[in-house]
């Protein structure tokens, strides 16, 4: 095992072959997740400023008609919801540094893209409950719980892949690619919607990205070589498509050759994204401790949740509480106005609004 290192900057110094080290700056993802630092950029936690630049990108949206704003009556009453929540609006601005002009040539990219794919089709009707559940075991999945924020907590073991390769390679291109949407438009509209809606320390503020742990354990070099275009595939689709929805990702496990491993990752995220992965050492727990509570940790991790990789989401009580049976939902789902529902396919005339909204 590699000595312990306490973010992907100094094991990129590594990887590059450079001894320069990075500028010291504060980590507050494991001293103090509730300090306010971690949440600018994000509603309830905006500056004067990236309010005015929210103002600005909805206008520019407007002016372009990809926006539509909500509606009222003569009386002040709503009468139609804005065709995208706040929430998202914020994730392609904090994801171009809130310059609105931007934000706008990504958020249109984004649209057309939704357009070629037909994402609602397909998020709707393209899947069977079965191929979902199964598609699942290839990326990383939700463990049912929260850390301390109250950001959805997904973990990928790498290793688990291994003996389904063949299984994933008999997979067309295309439909792996349709997979990977239909998975983010779960976590988006589903998990996201479901952890706002439950207690959380930002309440009534939304939840808008995840928390993952990566874990690199009995992953040899060559199945993580094999597997490096399908890692590659999901990890870049994220990035213009589904901005600013992956939070801290942590990676535990890190075997010697992973400074290798991280000249690959490195090409598959922006620059803001790279900043968010910290690569833990022998004391991973104590780290994943100070950002998640122990009944939610998987035990694998030093905490107290009975939970492997293969498992179905271990609600805690809250979730469990507003979902049918309390158990997580099979199939494509989301989370609307308090309870779990069926997407619908848009009708050919009147398509609905909101396709990236997290509602």
């Amino acid at each position: 095992m590699p000595e312990p290192e306490s973010s992907v900057q100094d094991t990129q110094s590594k990887a590059s072959g450079t001894t320069t080290p990075a500028t010291p700056v504060p980590d507050y993802v494991f001293t103090d997740p509730a300090t306010p630092a971690q949440f600018v950029g994000h509603l309830g936690h905006l500056t004067e400023a990236q309010s005015e630049s929210l103002e600005e990108f909805r206008a520019l949206l407007v002016k372009e008609g990809l926006y539509k704003p909500q509606a009222t009556s003569d009386d002040g009453t709503s009468t139609s919801l804005p065709s995208h929540d706040d929430p998202t609006l914020l994730r392609f601005l904090r994801a171009r540094s809130f310059q609105p002009p931007a934000a706008v040539v990504q958020f249109k990219a984004a649209e057309e893209w939704r357009k070629q794919h037909d994402v609602e089709n397909l998020f709707a009707t393209g899947f069977t409950t079965e191929e979902i559940e199964a598609a699942r075991m290839f990326y990383p999945r939700w463990t049912g719980r929260r850390d301390k924020q109250g950001l959805p907590l997904y973990v990928y073991r790498v290793s688990e892949l291994e003996p389904m390769q063949k299984e994933l390679d008999a997979v067309s291109a295309k439909r792996k690619y349709q997979r990977i949407i239909v998975l983010y438009e779960i976590m988006v509209r589903f998990s996201f919607s479901l952890c706002s809606h439950l207690p959380h320390p930002t309440s009534p503020n939304p939840i808008s990205s995840t928390t993952t742990i990566i874990d690199l354990g009995e992953a040899s070099f060559s199945s993580l070589f094999r597997l490096r275009g399908h890692f590659s595939e999901a990890s870049k689709l994220a990035t213009p498509y589904y901005p600013e929805t992956l939070g801290t990702i942590v990676i535990v496990n890190s075997p010697a050759f992973f400074p290798t491993i991280w000249s690959w990752i490195k090409g598959w995220f922006d620059e803001v994204t790279r900043h968010k992965i910290h690569v833990l050492g022998r004391d991973a727990k104590t780290e994943l401790l100070n950002l998640i509570h122990p009944q939610d940790l998987p035990k694998m991790y030093g905490g107290e949740l009975e939970w492997v990789f293969k498992d179905q989401p271990q609600l805690d009580a809250d979730a469990a509480s507003v979902l049918p049976d309390g158990k997580m939902p099979l199939g494509p789902i989301i989370f609307q106005d308090g309870k779990a529902i069926k997407p619908e396919a848009p009708s050919p005339v009147n398509k609905p609004n909101g396709t990236l909204s997290n509602k």
